[in-house]
């Protein structure tokens, strides 16, 4: 296998590095816009130069972002290469353009480091679904926000030391809005769910919730109530329906996901016959990640391409009701009072989050 590698930042250099051990894969070329000298790839600031390299079977796409990355990943497939990528919001963004495009070309597309970063979660999904149907995933799925949460949590520190922290020991980008917000957890519980479930779930229909606007005396109001915040993600299949949402979720103190620390992530399926399985692990990192990518590309050379057919679109029925932690405008009646908060009767996942959009700078926790 002769590699065209698409960026040589954290992941793309451990790639090179792990590929350089094997026999049975080189990187041949890199595109980087740095100056680099590699002793046995050559380093490239132009993509044509791997696109219309014949000797070039498969591309790995590790810039992150959509552009001009998915330019290059759909101009790859059309040029008959096989593609890898770590990019979650790249597979998820255009699902709809990439598989079929695939499909068509019959070509492979993997893409096992966009979600859990080592952990292997998606390749775990193709195996699982091939004997049972799954009925839930989701989890923890961004070690930045729960590295914020953890410390909030055991050390007693506010929101913003600890984001700063976080930054500072690299955790968090410049710019968090991704992680805080949510978008990278939706990212990959979308992603998760089409596989599990075989199908392409419409993005607009899934709601996200972030915790940007946590603060100090709601972890206090959580501890006292015996509870912990984590953002969670959520997918389930209900028999022909589906819901799909991410927000902040109290569990339960000595619950698993109460549990997982600093920037770890702790991802989980429901099947009818394994029933619950849970996957731990680093989310990021330049070699965990790297070596899942590298998984992928054994796959590759094995014949393996995408881990579930391209499924039928699908809507989210998010009309499920649950019961709230609220820190803000919120006129229903409540069902208790928690020191400035309230906790609501059961409220339905889509009104909770239409309510929110009208009141961005509140704070809500759905509680298990």
């Amino acid at each position: 296998m002769n590699i065209g590698l698409l960026g040589f930042g954290v992941v793309g250099r451990g790639v090179y590095e792990i590929t350089g051990a094997r026999a049975d894969m080189q990187v041949t070329k890199v595109l980087c816009l740095e100056d680099i000298s590699l002793p046995d790839a050559q380093a490239v600031k132009n993509f044509d130069e791997i696109l219309n390299d014949d000797t070039i079977d498969t591309v790995v796409e590790a810039m992150g972002g959509l552009h001009p990355a998915y330019e290059f990943v759909r101009a790859a497939l059309e040029a008959g290469k096989n593609v890898v990528t770590s990019n979650k919001a790249l597979v998820c963004t255009f699902y709809d353009e990439l598989l079929p495009l695939a499909e068509r070309k019959g070509l492979k597309f993997r893409s096992t480091a966009a979600v859990g970063g080592g952990i292997g979660w998606l390749s775990e999904l193709e195996r699982a679904r091939r004997v049972q149907k799954l009925t839930q995933v989701g989890g923890i799925m961004n070690g930045t926000c729960n590295y914020i949460l953890d410390n909030m949590t055991r050390l007693g520190l506010n929101y913003d030391d600890v984001l700063k922290q976080a930054q500072k020991l690299g955790y968090a980008e410049a710019n968090p809005s991704t992680d805080v917000d949510g978008i990278d957890t939706w990212h990959k519980v979308i992603l998760s769910a089409n596989i599990a479930f075989g199908i392409s779930l419409d993005k607009q229909t899934v709601p996200v919730a972030g915790i940007r606007n946590i603060q100090a005396k709601d972890v206090e109001n959580f501890k006292a109530h015996g509870l912990v915040c984590k953002l969670i993600s959520t997918a389930k299949c209900l028999g022909d329906t589906y819901s799909a949402y991410v927000q902040p979720t109290l569990v339960k103190e000595g619950e698993p996901e109460a549990a997982v620390p600093m920037n770890y992530n702790l991802i989980t399926f429901l099947g009818d016959t394994s029933e619950r399985m849970s996957f731990f692990g680093q989310g990021a990192g330049r070699y965990p990640t790297a070596y899942n990518v590298v998984q992928d590309l054994v796959d590759v050379l094995a014949g393996k391409g995408f881990y579930a057919p391209y499924g039928t679109k699908a809507a989210a029925d998010n009309s499920e009701k649950l019961t709230w932690y609220v820190r803000g405008n919120w006129t229903e009646e409540a069902a208790e009072t928690w020191d400035g908060a309230v906790v609501t009767k059961p409220v339905s996942v889509t009104q909770m989050h239409a309510w929110l959009k009208e009141n961005p700078d509140a704070f809500i926790a759905a509680i298990c």
